[in-house]
């Protein structure tokens, strides 16, 4: 099965919908739903494909493509699909068609060029999970910030100008300091084998200096730690989310903060897997700082939106510390939460949405007792307030239980203190019910109660929370080959042999390098 559709049709349904638009405002729409569904379907498909193991690939590969790009300097085309890119490729693809949907009335003009802007977000995201050729990974991770840029600028609220700003300015920044440690990488790889390449797969052992490979880690560590985000690294957060239209919320939260989760899970572990066992102690304590810090910065929020925002910075410091701890529980657990925080973010950012077009306010202190005009909307956001404290049989609580089971093995006293989060998020997360719902009322407003077209997007939200917490087992079996060669790798590139022998290597091409006469050869 070919990979071209994966990138090429969101391309063309986006392509297609902002054309639609000089004509009709409801073309675009059913265009961009349409293509959205589509991909889903594809993608679906595909994993269905993978379970009934009619094509499984090379090993853990489902699908692989490679072509010569700019063979002078090493770069391929090389797109390649497995299990951990195919979950986040469904994520990307069903968030996609609920953002479709949650903006069907809200959005009003140029609404050609705001569907292009969403299917491009696809597009972006989805080369990002299936690009293994560095070059490649970076055009596609430049390109996922051109979309939210005008969908924030044009379809954002009163700050949106300085929220965009601010959001550029520091990712545009992250992803330069990304590419001078891919181009750091290659560099050191040529100098050591002779080949010049950005293939992923070949630059994975490249020997370098323990120097050398501390200050590249770092390089990419950064880069993706502004997107997950990590404090203090998340300042572009908040103000972005607040600013932003609910498409855009769901795109930040459920998809673009998990290509910096990724980029951790691919990239930094697997290519520096020394430098990265040698950071796993301030990586836990920046995670842990990220889940107490965001928690208690999400109570005391008097916006509704941005209390939200602020939870997402608590939700994805589980999944750092799960990627640092590197084991089977805590990787596997990173995974859930990626896919759990997509689906809880998602409601919590479009109940407010719908809240804010209903009431013209975020306040927290302009709602109360809402639960009586709005039982169904109630009823939702009881739901998810749920899933984002952590219930049992709800998908985020499998996540955080196998993260912290992975964290107890390697730090006892950081695990001790994330597990306080899950008391902060209970907190914030009864909070929030008992400020909008219940209580005394506030005001007069006569509110409707939710829509058909809501009440499908959250009941597929729901849906999708239930049966991940119930019954994880197809994403844990989608996802584990995968974990387990990325695992096996690093363990390997981390034993003791292979620390001397690397060591050796370093120190024979240092000798060689010298000249009889005591200089340095060119």
């Amino acid at each position: 099965m070919s990979l071209a559709w994966i990138l090429l049709l969101p391309l063309a349904g986006g392509l297609a919908a902002w054309i639609a638009g000089r004509w009709s405002d409801l073309w675009p729409r059913w265009i961009s739903l349409g293509t959205a569904l589509l991909h889903l379907l594809l993608l679906v498909v595909t994993w269905g494909v993978f379970f009934a193991g009619i094509e499984t690939g090379q090993g853990a590969w489902l699908m692989v493509y490679k072509q010569p790009w700019i063979p002078q300097l090493g770069i391929s085309f090389h797109l390649a699909v497995d299990g951990l890119s195919l979950l986040l490729l469904l994520l990307a693809s069903f968030l996609t068609v609920l953002a479709v949907l949650t903006s069907w009335r809200s959005v009003t003009r140029s609404v050609g060029f705001f569907h292009f802007n969403l299917l491009l977000i696809l597009t972006a995201l989805s080369g990002v999970f299936i690009a293994f050729d560095l070059f490649l990974f970076f055009a596609f991770w430049e390109i996922s910030l051109l979309p939210l840029y005008f969908l924030i600028g044009i379809w954002g609220y009163e700050n949106r100008v300085y929220a965009t700003t601010k959001f550029f300015i520091i990712t545009q920044g992250s992803g330069l300091l990304m590419l001078l440690a891919i181009l750091g990488l290659v560099v050191v790889h040529w100098q050591t084998t002779g080949v010049m390449t950005f293939d992923y797969l070949e630059l994975l052992g490249t020997p370098m200096s323990e120097s050398t490979a501390f200050w590249l880690m770092l390089g990419f560590f950064i880069a993706f730690a502004v997107k997950l985000p990590v404090v203090p690294l998340h300042t572009w957060l908040p103000d972005a989310h607040t600013q932003a239209p609910t498409a855009g919320s769901v795109a930040l939260a459920g998809l673009v903060l998990k290509i910096g989760a990724y980029g951790m899970l691919r990239f930094v572990v697997p290519i520096f897997p020394q430098a990265a066992a040698d950071f796993t102690l301030i990586a836990m304590i920046l995670a842990v700082v990220g889940i107490l810090y965001g928690a208690l910065l999400a109570l005391g929020q008097t916006d509704l939106k941005r209390m939200v925002a602020y939870t997402s910075i608590s939700h994805m410091g589980f999944v750092l510390l799960g990627i640092f701890a590197w084991n089977e529980l805590a990787l596997q657990g990173a995974v859930i939460i990626m896919l759990s925080h997509g689906f809880s973010a998602a409601a919590l950012f479009m109940m407010v949405g719908d809240l804010q077009h209903r009431t013209h306010t975020r306040d927290l202190g302009s709602f109360g007792g809402l639960w009586t005009m709005m039982p169904r909307m109630g009823g939702v956001g009881l739901f998810f307030a749920m899933a984002s404290l952590g219930l049992p049989g709800l998908a985020s609580f499998i996540g955080e239980f196998l993260v912290l089971m992975g964290a107890f093995q390697v730090n006892v006293p950081l695990t001790v203190l994330a597990s306080v989060g899950l008391v902060a998020a209970t907190v914030y997360s009864l909070l929030m019910m008992q400020k909008v719902y219940y209580g005394a009322r506030t005001d007069d407003w006569k509110l409707d109660d939710t829509s058909g077209r809501e009440t499908v997007i959250m009941a597929s939200l729901i849906g999708a929370t239930l049966g991940l917490g119930l019954y994880p087992q197809p994403v844990l079996t989608t996802s584990g080959n995968a974990l387990a060669q990325m695992r096996e790798f690093v363990d390997k590139a981390r034993t003791p042999a292979a620390r001397a022998a690397a060591a050796e290597a370093r120190k024979e091409d240092a000798v060689a390098s010298v000249t009889p006469d005591g200089g340095k050869r060119p």
